[in-house]
């Protein structure tokens, strides 16, 4: 039996998940992001209460609704992509999100856009640059090397969009970041 998971992002989300099945005496054959494979066929009624509630406490909940299953399936696909992997993808996004999903990319970006109001196009953008502060923070890559890496076709298109969303170019948005830390530290 396979359920759905909302607001399953990450790997503390995932030992947060199997540590309720264990409790509960629930036996898995994976546990990936959004999507549990449980080795049950059913779950009773109470037993699904308890997993909705133990959950929840978490910050997670069951997801029943098909359409509402098929957009965390999404959400987590462009996070395990862009924050999980090595590298991106080496052919088109979108193409990537509609294999992994089995479905039209259109059909995914319009079911996307009338579940979360806003674009999958703005979606993917917010997380390359949250990865993109997260590499540039890191200090181990220089803004080339950040932009090829996250498939931008210049450093100039990386730091237009990164401007565009976060109101700083990347560069100041280093500095910033190196003014905070060193203000912090003389206050210890």
């Amino acid at each position: 039996m396979k359920i759905h998971i909302k607001y399953m992002v990450s790997l503390r989300c995932k030992i947060a998940v199997k540590t309720a099945l264990d409790n509960m005496g629930l036996h898995y054959k994976d546990v990936d992001l959004g999507e549990v494979n449980l080795i049950e066929d059913t779950l009773t009624q109470g037993q699904h209460d308890h997993l909705q509630y133990v959950l929840h406490k978490s910050g997670l909940e069951l997801m029943e609704e098909s359409k509402s299953v098929l957009i965390e399936k999404i959400k987590n696909v462009v996070v395990e992509m862009i924050h999980y992997s090595e590298d991106l993808p080496l052919f088109k996004i979108s193409e990537y999100i509609s294999k992994k999903l089995n479905h039209d990319y259109t059909y995914l970006s319009n079911q996307f856009k009338e579940v979360v109001g806003t674009t999958l196009q703005h979606y993917i953008l917010l997380h390359k640059i949250e990865k993109a502060k997260e590499l540039i923070l890191y200090d181990e890559l220089t803004l080339i090397e950040i932009s090829y890496k996250l498939h931008y076709s210049s450093v100039a298109h990386l730091s237009n969009q990164f401007k565009q969303l976060t109101g700083l170019t990347p560069s100041h948005f280093k500095k910033l970041h190196s003014y905070k830390k060193r203000l912090m530290l003389e206050t210890i």
